[in-house]
């Protein structure tokens, strides 16, 4: 079974406190992305990163404090193109979902215990790279380190673009693919 993880696609990322251009550029290719994945019978999971009224007097709002995706604000919100897709997105109060990484070990085991191969590629894509989308990424690879686990740097944005080409760079050494880098 191949997986495609959409990593944190929210408004205070894409248009909101936090957003880039770059963000906003890589929507359409997200979308199309997803709808190719589904149509090809990938398993389809969303990560949403999730922060409480006191996420200032928390260590990553002392380290960045940017009020950002506070759960039911508008900027907490999957963008509006994705949303229909995004039923049951998994809330994240971190950069890594521990889990996600759980979900995702237990699928794996659950298919071969059924005599299945069990997850064989794990992709992920979203926002931003350089965060959230490397510790998932190098997450998967902890708790499935035999699937193949890819970034497609094409739906992908960092907090800078340098920052995504770092983050790129420091994937590949991890054995995480790196695709469509531009």
């Amino acid at each position: 079974m191949n997986v495609l993880i959409v990593v944190d696609m929210q408004n205070d990322f894409v248009s909101g406190a936090l957003g880039t251009p770059e963000a906003r550029e890589i929507v359409p290719r997200v979308v199309d992305r997803v709808e190719e994945g589904l149509r090809r019978g990938e398993r389809v999971l969303f990560t949403r990163d999730t922060h409480e009224a006191d996420y200032l007097d928390t260590q990553e709002g002392r380290n960045l404090p940017v009020p950002h995706c506070v759960r039911g604000t508008e900027g907490w919100e999957i963008v509006e193109p994705l949303r229909k897709y995004a039923e049951h997105p998994i809330d994240k109060p971190t950069f890594g979902s521990q889990v996600l990484g759980a979900l995702l070990k237990a699928q794996d085991e659950d298919l071969r215990r059924q005599g299945k191969p069990g997850v064989e590629r794990i992709t992920l894509i979203g926002l931003c790279t350089d965060i959230c989308v490397i510790s998932n990424a190098l997450l998967a690879k902890a708790f499935l380190p035999e699937a193949e686990v890819a970034v497609d740097a094409a739906c992908c944005a960092g907090v800078t673009p340098e920052s995504h080409r770092t983050a790129l760079a420091a994937m590949k050494p991890c054995q995480i693919t790196v695709e469509h880098e531009m």
